[in-house]
């Protein structure tokens, strides 16, 4: 105990060096959770993008390649599959519910999702929530459309704005549906998932707006929307589906079914798997990220051991007095290893501290801006054990200053001239 006061008085003595030292493990320990957590809570958002949804089918294709342009919106379909066969699929005696989704279109940089009002009651994101609306209701009319919090946000709009589809994703003037404009009828709350930035319009407007298109081109004037008969606008292909199954047991059986399915060539995919095999694509971006926040601590602890030995030879009538007292050498080893342990400590709790203070103060712009949902939970096992390494790391640079402090003799210590 006796080591431990005397450790803590010399950092009070030495208050600003021990405060910038602080302060640099400080900034690295910030460094190095904060990335962890970002990595963390970035790869929980990117799984919980979609869920609740138990198969994904599309056109045969890989499943990546199916997941990113049904679900992240990237990226185009090889091939559309006919209505018949997305009608053989919904009427599985095993499928509880089905979404399908018609994709090609644009709006100004925006993906249009053509859908039915099903999207509204069964698509869950993150822990299975349900969309909810910030302003108005689900499409109603033939040209209404639901649009998602960034559109809405990014461009301004609000209930009641018109708005013009463009055709294909090069929302060209020769490629727009200007002809048939549509009427913004209810905003989504934000959901941090693709859904914040599409527009969402029924599968019958999508069959509207292409009367009179061919090859991607318009022939013609083009059509208006009172000689549009609503009921007789029926969708012959689409892109996907997003099915849910009574029981997950069911799962296997029907998409083996599915992939055998003998009318055209259909693949169906569970988003979890793709999921998981998307995020490991990217593992190595992720593990760079970690190991350049591994270098800032290792700077930052370099920082405290140049600190150290820069201060030790200023102390050396001081090691040669308290030798000249009765201490012994091991006395001074451990008056040097506790006062890097102290350092370490104080600077892990100080960047432990700002950063949850920080990660309060920016997750609703973070998750406004970036759609990442950041916890400002206490630490997690891994940090816990990430701290750990950094505590013992502030221990091991420590021996280094204690070694050459034991080693220095008392007569070395008292022929220092005040």
């Amino acid at each position: 105990m006796a080591i431990l006061r005397l450790a803590l008085q010399s950092l009070r003595n030495r208050k600003a060096t021990a405060l910038l030292t602080i302060f640099t493990v400080a900034v690295s320990v910030a460094l190095l959770i904060g990335v962890e957590r970002v990595r963390t809570q970035a790869k929980e958002s990117f799984a919980n993008t979609i869920s609740g949804t138990d198969l994904i089918v599309g056109a045969r294709s890989g499943q990546v390649n199916l997941l990113l342009y049904s679900v992240f919106r990237i990226g185009n379909a090889t091939n559309n599959i006919d209505w018949k066969s997305v009608e053989d699929v919904k009427n599985h005696p095993s499928v509880a519910w089905s979404i399908p989704i018609s994709l090609g279109d644009s709006h100004r940089g925006f993906r249009v999702v053509g859908t039915t009002d099903d999207y509204f009651k069964y698509y869950r994101y993150g822990q299975k929530q349900l969309l909810s609306f910030k302003e108005g209701k689900p499409f109603d009319g033939l040209f209404d459309t639901v649009i998602g919090s960034e559109v809405a946000k990014k461009l301004g709009y609000q209930l009641g704005d018109e708005i013009v589809i463009a055709h294909g994703l090069a929302d060209k003037s020769f490629a727009r549906h200007d002809n048939l404009p549509f009427k913004v009828t209810g905003i989504l709350a934000p959901t941090g998932t693709p859904v914040d930035r599409s527009v969402h319009v029924s599968l019958p407007a999508i069959e509207a707006i292409h009367i009179g298109w061919e090859s991607g081109a318009r022939m013609g004037p083009g059509v208006k929307p009172e000689d549009i008969d609503p009921d007789s606008l029926q969708p012959e292909q689409i892109t996907a589906v997003l099915l849910g199954l009574k029981s997950r047991i069911q799962t296997f059986a029907l998409q083996r079914t599915i992939n055998e399915y003998k009318q055209e060539p259909l693949t169906a995919i569970m988003p979890g798997i793709a999921l998981h095999e998307l995020w490991g694509m990217m593992s190595v971006a992720e593990q760079a990220l970690l190991v350049v926040s591994g270098f800032v601590v290792v700077a930052g602890l370099m920082g405290m051991l140049s600190s150290l030995l820069t201060s030790l030879n200023e102390r050396r009538r001081e090691m040669a007095i308290l030798r000249g007292m009765g201490a012994r050498p091991a006395h001074i080893f451990f008056l040097l290893i506790s006062e890097a342990l102290f350092l370490t400590l104080l600077g892990i709790i100080a960047g432990v501290t700002v950063l949850l203070i920080m990660i309060n103060l920016a997750a609703p712009f973070v998750l406004s801006q970036y759609g990442l949902q950041l916890s400002a939970a206490f630490l997690s096992q891994h940090e816990w054990m990430l701290l750990g390494i950094v505590l013992v790391a502030g221990f091991l640079v420590g021996v280094l200053p204690a070694l050459r402090a034991y080693r220095q003799s008392l007569s070395d210590g008292m022929t220092i001239r005040i």
